[in-house]
């Protein structure tokens, strides 16, 4: 993580939050006159709460929605069954879980009318978990990389090396997750950031434990604060974040290193509890279609797989590299695969050792 409290705009604790689409009180079409409804479980802050409103006065299907902090709240809720979700939109890594885990459903995509507004790409990505294209579709996605105040940082930006290389000792900000700190120190040494293998894995704590004195901190969603505010000479971001930070400050720059990154990218599922597999259809395709979809890019700033949308925007934001990654981020990027249970205590233990010492 990709814990996605990287991309709310909150960053309190999780909200629950249960809302009844607009449209229900005797207007044709309404969801109580249908009496069809769907039952959605999203991140915080990641969808225009209007578009839930417009989907349920042109179908009257009624959505009861939900909202997690991390893709682990999410599972842990979904699991529990203690409410019976009809979709789901998570990360990479958690849908290969759930897929493997048999908690989903193929999506009749033969049946959407907007679909090819999602660029193939997407779902080329995609196959790191789901490589059938089978029951996941794309919604939003993007990067991790540095986010620098050019008015500090003087030379060009282009590798993972200016973080470790004590040039800006005490102005760095690092990410406070396991996955996003160790991928760093994992590409910068060439290694897949989804490595097993132990001697890789210590061989990036040996380089984390050596940066660790330059470090100012470690954050989350108050790391790009921190470098437009002047607080901070650079820090590792999400893309959305970085365009934000560059609207707040015009001397903020942002760069994918060369080594390669993260891509992450979210989705959307049908789990196997869904009784009404026509709205949940109707649902995503309205997802898809240009004028929805860009409705939730201007809500959050992140990068859209609308293919429509991107092309209706403003030669300005589609030369945004944090917006619209040029083709060449793709070439070393990776997309997060879960790791098994030993590799993750393998890492907690470190993590704890890299925070505590």
């Amino acid at each position: 993580m990709r814990y996605v409290i990287r991309r709310t705009i909150c960053a309190a604790m999780a909200l629950v939050l249960a809302m009844t689409a607009a449209g229900c009180g005797g207007k044709a079409g309404s969801g109580s006159q249908t009496g069809k409804s769907l039952t959605v479980f999203n991140y915080s802050e990641y969808l225009d709460p209007e578009m839930i409103e417009k989907f349920t006065e042109e179908t009257g299907i009624k959505i009861r929605y939900e909202e997690a902090l991390t893709p682990e709240d999410m599972y842990t809720k979904y699991k529990s069954g203690a409410v019976n979700y009809d979709l789901l939109c998570t990360c990479d890594y958690m849908l290969g879980r759930l897929i493997r885990e048999g908690e989903v459903v193929e999506i009749p995509f033969d049946s959407f009318e907007n679909l090819d507004n999602i660029g193939k790409r997407y779902f080329d990505i995609s196959k790191a978990f789901d490589p059938d294209h089978r029951y996941t579709l794309p919604y939003f996605w993007g990067t991790i990389g540095i986010l620098y105040d050019t008015s500090v940082v003087k030379e060009p930006v282009d590798s993972w090396s200016v973080l470790f290389d004590h040039s800006y000792a005490g102005d760095i900000i690092m990410q406070n997750s396991i996955r996003d700190t160790y991928m760093v120190a994992l590409k910068y040494l060439g290694y897949s950031l989804n490595t097993t293998d132990e001697n890789e894995i210590n061989e990036a704590q040996k380089l984390l434990i050596a940066q660790k004195p330059d470090v100012q901190a470690y954050l989350v969603d108050e790391a790009r604060d921190e470098v437009v505010a002047g607080n901070a000479a650079m820090a590792v971001v999400y893309s959305g974040e970085a365009y934000l930070g560059h609207e707040y400050n015009e001397n903020l720059e942002y760069v994918v290193p060369k080594e390669g990154s993260n891509i992450w990218i979210d989705s959307w599922c049908v789990t196997k509890n869904c009784k009404d597999m026509d709205a949940a259809r109707q649902f995503l395709d309205f997802l898809c279609r240009e004028d929805v979809a860009k409705a939730n890019f201007e809500f959050i700033y992140y990068s859209t797989p609308n293919d429509a949308v991107v092309s209706s925007l403003p030669e300005e934001m589609k030369n945004d590299k944090a917006l619209v990654p040029p083709d060449s981020v793709f070439e070393n990027c990776e997309v997060c695969t879960r790791y098994d249970e030993e590799t993750s205590r393998m890492y907690n233990e470190l993590w704890k050792e890299l925070k505590s010492g």
